[in-house]
């Protein structure tokens, strides 16, 4: 049976996909992009304890969002180049790991995905977080008064807005957008980021910030957290750990040692460095990403710090890139077997037939929480990318 949804009310190099608004109807036997993705959000559900009256909830907002994009047949290719996922689905999933509790699904949505343009793909998505304000009694201030800066008439960039639900218990969802600093062209991104955060009352922040290439997104939580975060995204290619432990802004909340071992487990660098490379390995594919949390207006420093190393870059295949997210989540007092769940629930290809079903490894830094793990599991709807066949030294090099 095909659960299609009502009309709604309401991150590697980006090919070149002729954008698509019409959805053309599926044959009886295809397999469409809504059957595809809420099928591994009902099997993800289960596996991390949901009931079913929930995530058949947040599974038809999920199809309310795709809106006629969930029912267009995955032998045609996507209706846009979503930056999403490197095949362009317009969702992701992820698992964020707490030591001594369950964790935590969340999913990764483009509601605009299928939009003529960058502008119109904003009004979509605005349109949509409105709505979930609206049912789940949630302010959008902290939107609209961004709304100029990130949603111009010639918007630019490869997104305009995608929202992020985590998927609790109850049916009330924690809700977070994520916008391009460089929809008025990538020069004026910096000053949109500084813009941005001074208009939302963090007047010093910016200056917290360390160097980077780029700012990829800013991230807002719109939910009724206690204390909402403005989270600010950072670009960093050829990091080594030692760079990465001097990037947080955080203070004594961050352990050197762990972030060390999270990086040099998650990119593969295990080996210490040779003769006279006191930096260690740097990353060479794909850039690390880093992400500052600001709660405190007056304080200006960040209260979280999160670095993600792209795993997929640096893994042969996603039995590798699974055998160092185990390790992680050992190392971290963690439950590793849910993880192998959750890809046996989205996929049933072997895991040395590709990689990118684990995209990201994240280690999540807040202050008063226990450091966190977040696994970012690909829904692989259109396309399976091929193993490496790079050796470690073409992936991590040496300074």
């Amino acid at each position: 049976m095909r659960l299609l949804p009502a009309p709604s009310a309401a991150g590697g190099a980006v090919s070149v996909i002729p954008v698509v608004s019409d959805a053309p109807a599926a044959g009886p036997s295809e397999v469409i992009l809504g059957d595809h993705v809420l099928g591994q959000l009902l099997r993800l559900g289960a596996v991390v304890g949901l009931n079913d009256a929930d995530t058949s909830l947040y599974g038809q907002v999920l199809l309310n969002s795709l809106a006629d994009t969930a029912r267009r047949p995955l032998s045609l290719p996507p209706a846009s180049p979503s930056f999403i996922s490197d095949d362009h689905t317009p969702v992701e999933f992820s698992l964020a790991f707490t030591p001594g509790t369950a964790p935590v699904l969340r999913m990764l949505v483009e509601p605009g995905c299928a939009s003529g343009d960058m502008a119109d793909s904003a009004r979509v998505g605005l349109a949509d977080i409105r709505e979930m304000a609206s049912r789940w009694a949630f302010s959008t201030a902290q939107l609209d008064a961004l709304e100029d800066l990130f949603f111009p008439t010639a918007a630019e960039g490869p997104m305009a807005l995608w929202y992020a639900l985590e998927l609790r218990p109850g049916g009330v969802p924690g809700v977070k957008v994520y916008l391009n600093p460089s929809a008025n062209g990538p020069e004026y991104a910096t000053r949109t980021v500084q813009e941005a955060l001074r208009r939302l009352g963090h007047r010093n922040a910016f200056t917290a910030l360390p160097d980077a290439a780029g700012y990829p997104f800013v991230a807002l939580d719109l939910s009724t957290r206690t204390t909402p975060r403005v989270k600010v995204y950072l670009r960093h290619p050829r990091l080594s750990a030692g760079d990465a432990c001097a990037l947080s802004r955080t203070g004594s909340i961050l352990a050197e040692e762990q972030i060390k071992t999270f990086f040099h487990t998650a990119a593969g660098s295990l080996l210490p460095p040779g003769p006279g490379a006191e930096e260690g390995p740097r990353l060479l594919r794909r850039p690390a990403l880093t992400c500052h949390a600001f709660t405190d207006r007056e304080a200006g420093a960040p209260s979280g710090f999160t670095l993600h190393i792209p795993v997929r870059d640096y893994v042969r295949d996603d039995e590798e890139a699974l055998t160092r997210a185990t390790a992680l989540l050992n190392q971290f007092g963690m439950d590793a077997s849910v993880l192998s769940r959750a890809l046996a629930a989205l996929t049933s290809r072997e895991l040395t037939s590709g990689v990118g079903l684990i995209a990201y490894l994240a280690l999540v830094y807040e202050q008063n929480r226990q450091p966190r793990v977040t696994a970012y599991i690909s829904s692989e709807a259109y396309a399976v990318r091929p193993p490496l066949s790079l050796p470690l030294q073409d992936r991590v090099s040496v300074s």
